[in-house]
C-alpha cells in the first residue's frame, strides 16, 4: 500500500544497517549463512514442497555450531528491529491523523460524538465520568522476554527512526542519524538478550516502575487533558475537578501465590520503592516549576494569601513557596522512610496538592491562566493519580495458604481442633462467630509455623503500609482458586488479626475493614459456581457488615488464564461471559456493585488481543462502573514503552469504556437474544467436550505436548521470579498456563487460542439450518462475538500447520496419534470462520496485520527451523554436557527470536 511506503523504508534502512554490522562483527561468511537461509526461507513460503522444506533444512544444517548462536541472533535482532519500524509507522499514522484532523478512530472525540448521537447530556456526561473508570494491573508473569538494557536501547533507536521524518533534515543530519542507529544496533548484537540468572522479584518491581516513571507519569495527565478538551467541544461544558478515569495498579512485589520469593519483607520494600519514586518526581516537578514560575509582585501581583504562607513580602512568591514545598517533601521522604522529622513534613498528598491550588488561585487572579493550565494543572493530576503511593499494590495468595493459617490459629486458641475436615456450612459459623466478636484469637506468645507467621506478617504490612503510605497504597487482597465463601471469609479474619477489620471497641468507635476482598474465579467449574459463592457472601451478616463499610462494592476477579486451559477457548470465552451476567443479576438483588477485574493475559489463548475490543466484548451492565484489566510480560512495553503509544493506548482503552457503558441493546439484538444465547451454549458444550477429548483424555496428548514444543527448555528461561510449575508433577493441571500458552505459540500451534471451535460451529450448522444465517449476524451486530470471532482469525493467521508438522514430527508415535487430529480441527475452525465472517481469507478486515505476518513468516520460519533441530539434539541422551549446555543456549536464544517475530510469549 503506498501508504505503507514509509514503513517499508524504515525496514529496508534498519536491515540494511543490521547486515553491514553483521559483516562487521561476525565476517562475510556468517553473513552468508543468513543470507541463504533467508531465500530458502522465502522459496519454501512461496510454494511449500518437499524441494524447498528440504532445501531450508540443508540451509540451517550447513552452519557450523561455533556461527550458529550468531546466526540465530541475527533472525532475532532483525525482528526487533522491525517491531520499532512498526511502532514508528503507527506514530507517523497518528500524525497524520492529527494533521487531517480527522476524528480518529477509539479517541474521545470519537467517543464524545457517539455519546451526543445516543441522546447524551453534558450533565449525563458528568455523571458518567464520575461512575465509570479504568484501572491496568502491572503484572510480571511472564515479564518481559527481553531484557531491560535490551529495551533500553529499543528506546533509543526508536527515537532516531522518528527523527528521521522530520522533513527539516538536511542529508548530512540524516546521515549522523543512521551513523547513531548503526552504533545502537553494534551495542544491541553485542548485548546477551537470554538472561543469564533469574531475575528477582525487586527487579520485576524496578522494571515496572520504569513505565509509571519514564512514560505514565507524564503522559496520563495528557489523557485526562485531552478527555477535557473533548468535552468542551462536544458538549460546551469544563469538567476540571472529575475523579481520574485511568489509574495504575500492580501485582508485582505482592502477587505471591506459587511464588516463595514475595514475602512480606518483599512486599513492604516493594511499597518503600513505590513511594520513593512517587516523591522523586515530585522533586523533579517542583524544581521544574522552580524554574518556569519566575513572577515578580511587582510585575503581576499575588494573592494575600499566598503572601502570608510564604512569611510576607517576597518578590518571587512562587519560587519561595515552591521552596518551602521542596523542604516538607524532603521532611516527608525521612519520616516515611522512618525517620524522626522536626521539620515541617506533609502529612498526606491532599496537603501538598493545598500548596500548588494556593499558586492556581493567585496565577488565575493575576492574569497567569496560561501558566495554570500549563504547569500547575498536570502537577495537580499527577498528586490525585499517584498520591505517595505510585500505584496501587495488590496482594494475592492462593485460598490453601489461609485455610492453613486459619486451622492453626483456631486450634491453638482452643476454638476448632480440625478446622480443614468441616463442612462448608461449618466453616462458616466458625468464622463468623470469630469475626463478629471482638475477641482476637493470635496469642502474640505463642511461635506459630512458618506458613501462618507469613501469612500474618503479609498483613501487618498491609496495616503498616496504611498507616505510612495511606490507604491507597494497597487496596485489594485477591484469592486465587477461591471454591467457596469460606475463602473470603478466612482473609478477613486474617486482617482481623491484623488490625485490619473489626468491631468498636469502645462507644466512640467505627467498624473498620480496610481491605477489599477479592475472589479470583478461575476454572470452569469456578465459574459456574461463583454466584453460588457470592450469594451466600452477600446473605451472610458478617459480611454484608464488610460491604457496608467498603462502600457495597464488590470486585471479583475473573482468570481468563486457567480458564481457557481448563475448557478451551469457546467455553472459557462464553463462561466468562455469562458469569458476569449472572453475577450482575445477583448483586442487584441484593444492593451490591460488581467491579470486575479481568485476568487477561497477552496472548490470544489468554484473553489477549486489542484492550479496546476486549472491552466493548463484555456486557453493557459489566462496564458501569470501574474496569480492572491485567498488563502482562511484553504487553507492558508494547503499549506504554514510548509516550506515543502509551497515550493511545490509554485514550483507545478509556474511550471504550465509555462508548460500552452507554450503549442501549438494539431491537434485534433483544428479540433474537435467547435464540443467540442457545447457540452459544450448545456450541460452548460441543467445544468443551471436543477439548476436553484430546487435551485431558487422550492418552497420547501429554506425551506429544513435551516432545513437539520447548516447554521443558521454556522453564529454564530467566524471564521471571516465578516457578512455571506450582509442583514438579508434569500434568497439564499442575503447568502455569503462561508457560502452557508460551509453548504452543513458539511451535506456531497455538491451539489454546482456537482448538474446539470448528467442531462445535460445523456441528451446530449441521444440525441447525439456520444456525449459519445467525451466527453470521452475531458477528455483525454482537460485540462479544464479533471480538471471538476475530481474536480467533488472529490465531489462525498466526498460527501455522505447515511448520507445526515439522514440531510434531519430534513426538514420534505421539505425533503421529495427535498431529492429524490437530490438523483436521485447524481446518474444520478456519472454513468456520471464513463461513462466519463470509471472508475470502483469514484477517481480510485486517489487512494491515494479515500483511505483517506474512512478511514476517520467511524470518520466523529459519528460527523454527533451528528450534525442532536443536529440540531434537537436545533429547538425544547421549549429547554430551557441553554440547547440551551450548545447545540449550541456542534453543533460548530461538525462543527469543520467535517471541519478538509473532510478538508473544504468554
Amino acid at each position: 500500500m503506498a501508504n505503507d511506503a514509509p514503513l517499508h523504508r524504515d525496514i529496508r534502512v534498519l536491515g540494511d544497517l543490521l547486515g553491514e554490522v553483521l559483516v562487521e562483527q561476525c565476517g562475510q561468511h556468517v553473513f552468508d549463512h543468513v543470507e541463504a537461509i533467508r531465500m530458502a526461507a522465502k522459496a519454501f513460503r512461496a510454494d511449500p514442497s518437499p524441494v524447498t522444506r528440504s532445501a531450508l533444512q540443508a540451509a540451517v544444517a550447513a552452519v557450523e555450531p561455533e556461527h550458529r548462536n550468531d546466526v540465530i541472533h541475527a533472525f532475532s535482532v532483525y525482528f526487533q528491529l522491525v517491531n520499532l519500524a512498526e511502532q514508528n509507522h503507527r506514530l507517523r499514522r497518528h500524525r497524520d491523523y492529527d494533521r487531517s484532523q480527522q476524528v480518529l478512530r477509539g479517541s474521545f472525540r470519537e467517543a464524545m460524538r457517539t455519546l451526543a448521537e445516543r441522546g447524551i447530556t453534558a450533565d449525563e456526561v458528568e455523571s458518567l465520568l464520575r461512575e465509570v473508570g479504568v484501572e491496568l494491573v502491572l503484572t510480571a508473569h511472564p515479564t518481559e522476554a527481553l531484557r531491560r538494557t535490551v529495551l533500553d536501547k529499543h528506546t533509543k533507536i526508536a527515537a532516531f527512526l522518528e527523527e528521521m521524518d522530520d522533513p527539516r533534515k538536511t542529508p548530512r543530519e540524516l546521515d549522523v542519524l543512521r551513523e547513531r542507529i548503526r552504533t545502537e544496533i553494534v551495542a544491541l548484537w553485542q548485548t546477551r538478550s537470554v538472561r543469564k540468572s533469574r531475575i528477582t522479584v525487586l527487579d520485576e518491581v524496578r522494571n515496572g516502575l520504569y513505565f509509571l516513571d519514564q512514560i505514565l507519569f507524564d503522559v496520563l495527565p495528557r489523557v485526562h487533558q485531552k478527555l477535557e478538551q473533548a468535552v468542551e467541544e462536544q458538549f460546551g461544558r469544563q469538567l476540571l475537578e472529575l475523579p481520574p478515569l485511568i489509574r495504575f495498579g500492580s501485582w508485582m512485589g505482592g502477587d505471591r501465590d506459587g511464588n516463595p520469593n514475595v514475602t512480606a519483607d518483599v512486599t513492604w520494600q516493594t511499597l518503600v520503592l513505590h513511594c520513593d519514586l512517587a516523591l522523586n518526581k515530585y522533586e523533579q516537578k517542583l524544581r521544574e516549576l522552580g524554574r518556569d514560575l519566575s513572577v515578580s509582585v511587582d510585575r503581576a501581583g499575588a494573592d494575600e494569601e499566598l503572601l502570608a504562607a510564604i512569611g510576607g513580602e517576597n518578590d518571587e512568591p512562587y519560587r519561595a513557596l515552591i521552596n518551602q514545598m521542596l523542604a516538607k517533601l524532603e521532611g516527608t521522604r525521612r519520616r516515611l522512610h522512618g525517620e524522626r522529622v522536626e521539620t515541617a513534613y506533609y502529612a498526606s498528598p491532599e496537603e501538598m496538592m493545598a500548596d500548588v491550588l494556593r499558586m492556581a488561585k493567585s496565577l488565575s487572579r493575576h492574569r497567569g491562566q496560561r501558566m495554570v493550565d500549563a504547569w500547575l494543572r498536570p502537577f495537580l493530576l499527577q498528586l490525585r493519580i499517584f498520591g505517595f503511593h505510585m500505584v496501587t499494590l495488590d496482594i494475592r495468595q492462593h485460598s490453601g495458604v489461609h485455610e492453613q493459617a486459619v486451622a492453626e490459629l483456631l486450634e491453638t486458641a482452643g476454638l476448632v481442633d480440625r478446622y480443614a475436615s468441616l463442612g462448608e456450612e461449618e466453616r462458616l459459623k466458625v468464622l463468623s462467630d470469630c469475626l463478629a466478636s471482638p475477641r482476637p484469637i493470635r496469642n502474640p506468645y505463642h511461635v506459630y509455623s512458618d506458613l501462618t507467621t507469613e501469612a500474618l506478617a503479609v498483613l501487618d504490612c498491609v496495616r503498616r503500609g496504611h498507616e505510612t503510605f495511606g490507604p491507597r497504597s494497597v487496596q485489594d487482597y485477591l484469592i486465587s482458586m477461591t471454591q467457596g465463601a469460606s475463602d473470603l471469609l478466612e482473609v478477613l479474619l486474617l486482617a482481623k488479626e491484623s488490625g485490619l477489620f473489626g468491631w468498636p471497641d469502645g462507644p466512640n468507635k467505627p467498624p473498620k475493614s480496610e481491605l477489599n476482598v477479592v475472589p479470583l474465579f478461575e476454572t470452569i467449574e469456578d465459574l459456574e459456581s461463583a454466584p453460588g459463592i457470592m450469594q451466600s457472601l452477600f446473605e451472610n451478616p458478617v459480611y454484608r457488615r464488610h460491604l457496608e463499610i467498603r462502600g457495597w462494592q464488590q470486585e471479583i476477579m475473573l482468570g481468563y488464564s486457567d480458564s481457557n486451559k481448563d475448557g478451551g477457548y469457546l467455553t472459557a470465552n462464553w463462561s466468562l461471559y455469562m458469569a458476569q451476567k449472572r453475577l450482575i443479576r445477583l448483586a442487584e438483588r441484593f444492593g451490591v456493585r460488581i467491579k470486575f477485574f479481568h485476568g487477561r493475559g497477552g496472548a490470544l489463548g489468554r484473553g489477549g488481543g486489542p484492550v479496546e475490543q476486549s472491552i466493548l466484548a463484555q456486557p453493557t451492565e459489566a462496564l458501569r462502573g470501574h474496569v480492572k484489566i491485567t498488563e502482562q510480560g511484553e504487553v507492558i512495553s508494547q503499549r506504554y514503552g514510548h509516550p506515543g503509544i502509551a497515550e493511545r493506548s490509554l485514550e483507545s482503552s478509556a474511550a471504550a469504556v465509555l462508548v460500552g457503558a452507554t450503549r442501549e441493546d438494539s431491537d434485534e439484538w433483544v428479540a433474537r437474544h435467547p435464540r443467540w444465547f442457545d447457540l452459544m451454549d450448545r456450541a460452548s458444550d460441543i467445544s468443551f467436550r471436543a477439548y476436553r477429548q484430546l487435551v485431558f483424555e487422550h492418552p497420547a496428548f501429554l506425551a506429544y505436548f513435551h516432545r513437539a514444543t520447548p516447554i521443558d527448555e521454556i522453564g529454564k528461561m530467566n524471564i521471571g521470579s516465578r516457578p512455571s510449575r506450582r509442583s514438579q508433577s508434569s500434568r497439564i493441571e499442575d503447568l502455569r498456563a503462561i508457560p502452557w500458552v508460551f509453548s504452543w505459540t513458539q511451535s506456531r500451534h497455538l491451539l489454546p487460542a482456537w482448538y474446539g471451535f470448528g467442531t462445535a460451529m460445523e456441528s451446530l450448522m449441521q444440525e441447525d439450518e439456520e444456525a449459519l444465517s445467525d451466527l453470521r449476524r452475531m458477528y455483525e451486530v454482537w460485540p462479544f462475538f464479533r471480538t471471538l470471532v476475530d481474536n480467533l482469525q488472529m490465531a489462525l493467521a498466526k498460527a501455522d500447520m505447515l511448520v507445526a508438522r515439522e514440531y510434531a514430527q519430534l513426538a514420534g508415535e505421539a505425533g503421529e496419534a495427535i498431529f492429524p487430529l490437530i490438523e483436521a480441527e485447524y481446518a474444520r475452525t478456519e472454513r468456520a470462520v471464513l463461513a462466519i465472517t463470509g471472508y475470502a481469507q483469514l484477517l481480510d478486515n485486517r489487512p494491515v496485520i494479515r500483511e505483517s505476518i506474512s512478511l514476517r513468516n520467511p524470518y520466523v520460519d529459519p528460527l523454527s527451523f533451528f528450534q525442532v533441530r536443536l529440540l531434537a539434539d537436545l533429547r538425544r541422551e547421549s549429547l554430551s554436557p557441553s554440547d547440551r549446555e551450548a545447545d540449550l543456549a541456542d534453543a533460548l536464544q530461538t525462543i527469543n527470536g520467535i517471541a519478538a517475530g509473532l510478538r508473544n510469549t504468554g
